[in-house]
């Protein structure tokens, strides 16, 4: 048994196979097998080899008659690499005598030989390290263990393991078959993260270097709530996490018979409780956890997870079947958060060194009009179908928000030029994201009809932290005390000016420290379906005195930790079915 540690983004506990993806995406094969059946898997190698020779000599002879001989002889060199006597000994020794699959060999091997060859001071000696590698490719998909789609092609459930999955392979992900993932790299606040927790897949990322020691893995558990994978767990483990397992199914279920009941302290303040989601097919898991509305719909799924840019009707097909199913209840359409680490289809931009400080979210929309207002016709055109509100992420300065506006407005007048039917006193919000917008706070108020917190980026850019870069995952802190003040500072103004106020960052997710901002003065958070049960239940367990209290204490604290540590123990007073699992 091997016991890793990483960092939780996605609670939950996964049992099933592994399926392990190298850092190109495609599947390392594991496999020991019966004795019998050795000869014929040895056979299988051959005929491989002979086929992939075949298409190398073939390679060689198209290449040189069009690009000349020296070129050609890069074919000519892989042949004689996957001739090699060594590497056929090898491989013989694994199969014969160690029972190794024939795809299982291949891998190990010859990636064993490239990465020895990627370690040599020698330049020239060091690019052969890719020849090999093709070799292995070639050998897998000739045997059958290889596809260009694993992550498509499931038939039995797995848990993924691979250096990273962005968010839009995250958001491709087969739920009936992907039980859960662990990656090498990642944040806890990295839109992978995030997509993770939509789709309610349990996840761990910022392992680090993994993938080389457990190619052979067979079981592994992905703990999602402590950030742990462990790979072929003991009989004793493995019981171990089926009972918790079946402790959380227990808890759901007797939290599910509260799901209908107001989102109210004990004291009688009413929460408006409401739900994040990436994609229209969540709303059932929102009104079936008793979510008083959406309060971030995150577009920008719509493009990570097609393949193809979508359409104006595309847009409103998925506004108006989230808007259709939530009834009359609220729902708050985000516009596109693309860039950083999610882009859609084709480069809008050149390749920039600091992605998260550079041309992303409402920048890219202002300065993509044609992407920007077949959105905008869209959510006007949706929101006569029910309460809808439209909101700008990551505004920074009036001039950002003025603008927005301004296209807003533009497209309205098109719309009612051409006799589209459309919403004319739309409610209009922004992401409260960045420093800079909270300390001008005061000035947004007089031009927007509602602020919500994003703690995700607000944590980000306060504290210099890049949210998925796992080297620094410890210092991102949505209850460092620094974020804390500026959450403050914003509840404060939206107070002051009378703007309604919510918070759908990460850090409303957590129980603990979504008491801290009721006590802070919030009264409308939003959340990820999955969390709704876990937040309504702490917010009826307690009184919003308490949860002043709370306030009061945190803010003498110094540090991230103290906060975390002092809100876990007042919540295990208070709730403690929610902190033993």
């Amino acid at each position: 048994m091997l016991e890793l540690q990483g960092i939780p983004v996605s609670p939950g506990v996964a049992i099933a196979s592994a399926l392990v993806l190298d850092p190109d995406g495609y599947r390392i094969p594991r496999c020991i097998v019966p004795a019998a059946d050795v000869e014929g898997e040895f056979a299988r190698l051959h005929a491989a080899v002979d086929v992939v020779s075949q298409r190398l000599e073939q390679s060689r002879l198209d290449t040189t008659a069009t690009a000349g001989s020296q070129t050609g002889d890069i074919f000519a060199a892989q042949l004689q690499m996957l001739h090699d006597p060594r590497l056929h000994s090898e491989l013989q020794k694994r199969i014969r005598e160690d029972h190794q699959s024939a795809a299982f060999a291949v891998s190990a091997v010859l990636h064993n030989y490239a990465t020895a060859l990627q370690k040599l001071e020698n330049p020239f000696l060091a690019d052969r390290a890719q020849d090999v590698l093709d070799i292995e490719r070639q050998l897998l998909m000739q045997l059958g263990a290889v596809t260009q789609q694993p992550l498509m092609e499931l038939t039995e459930p797995v848990i993924v393991l691979s250096r990273m999955l962005t968010p839009s392979e995250t958001a491709s992900l087969n739920r009936e078959f992907v039980k859960g993932f662990c990656t090498e790299i990642g944040g806890p606040g990295g839109h992978t993260a995030i997509v993770a927790k939509g789709l309610e897949i349990p996840a761990v990322v910022g392992i680090g270097e993994f993938l080389p020691v457990i190619a052979g893995a067979g079981c592994v558990i992905v703990d999602g709530d402590r950030g742990r994978l462990i790979i072929d767990p003991t009989d004793e483990v493995l019981e171990s996490y089926r009972q918790r397992a079946e402790d959380r199914r227990t808890l759901a279920l007797r939290l599910a018979e509260q799901s209908q009941l107001p989102a109210e302290t004990s004291d009688g303040v009413r929460i408006s409780l409401n739900a994040n989601i990436e994609f229209p097919h969540e709303t059932g898991s929102c009104l079936q956890r008793g979510a008083d509305g959406i309060g971030l719909y995150r577009t920008e799924f719509l493009y990570l997870s097609s393949e193809e840019e979508p359409t104006e009707e595309d847009h409103y097909a998925a506004y108006a079947e989230v808007i259709s199913q939530m009834g009359g209840r609220p729902v708050v359409i985000r516009t596109l958060d693309l860039g950083a680490d999610k882009m859609g289809h084709g480069k809008r931009a050149h390749a920039e060194n600091n992605p998260f400080l550079g041309l992303r979210s409402i920048r890219l929309s202002l300065r993509n009009l044609d992407l920007f207002r077949p959105q905008l016709r869209a959510v006007l055109r949706a929101a006569v179908l029910g309460d809808v509100r439209v909101m700008f992420p990551l505004v920074t300065t009036i001039g950002e928000l003025r603008q927005a506006r301004m296209l807003l407005n533009v497209v309205a007048e098109d719309l009612k030029e051409s006799g589209v039917p459309y919403r004319s006193d739309l409610p209009v919000g922004m992401m409260v994201e960045v420093p800079a917008a909270v300390i001008t706070l005061e000035r947004f108020a007089a031009e927007v009809d509602f602020f919500s917190i994003g703690t995700n980026d607000l944590a980000q850019y306060t504290l210099a932290v890049d949210r998925s870069n796992e080297s620094v995952a410890d210092l991102y802190q949505s209850s460092d005390p620094a974020v804390l003040r500026l959450i403050q500072a914003s509840i404060d103004i939206a107070g002051d000016t009378q703007t309604p106020i919510s918070v759908c960052g990460e850090m409303s997710s957590n129980p603990a420290r979504a008491l801290l901002l009721l006590g802070m003065g919030v009264r409308n958070l939003s959340v990820p379906p999955s969390a709704l049960p876990r937040v309504k239940k702490a917010i009826r367990s307690v009184s919003i005195t308490q949860c002043q209290g709370f306030a009061e204490r945190v803010a003498k604290l110094e540090s991230a930790r103290d906060v975390d540590l002092y809100l876990m123990d007042r919540l295990a007073d208070l709730v403690p079915e929610l902190v033993m699992q």
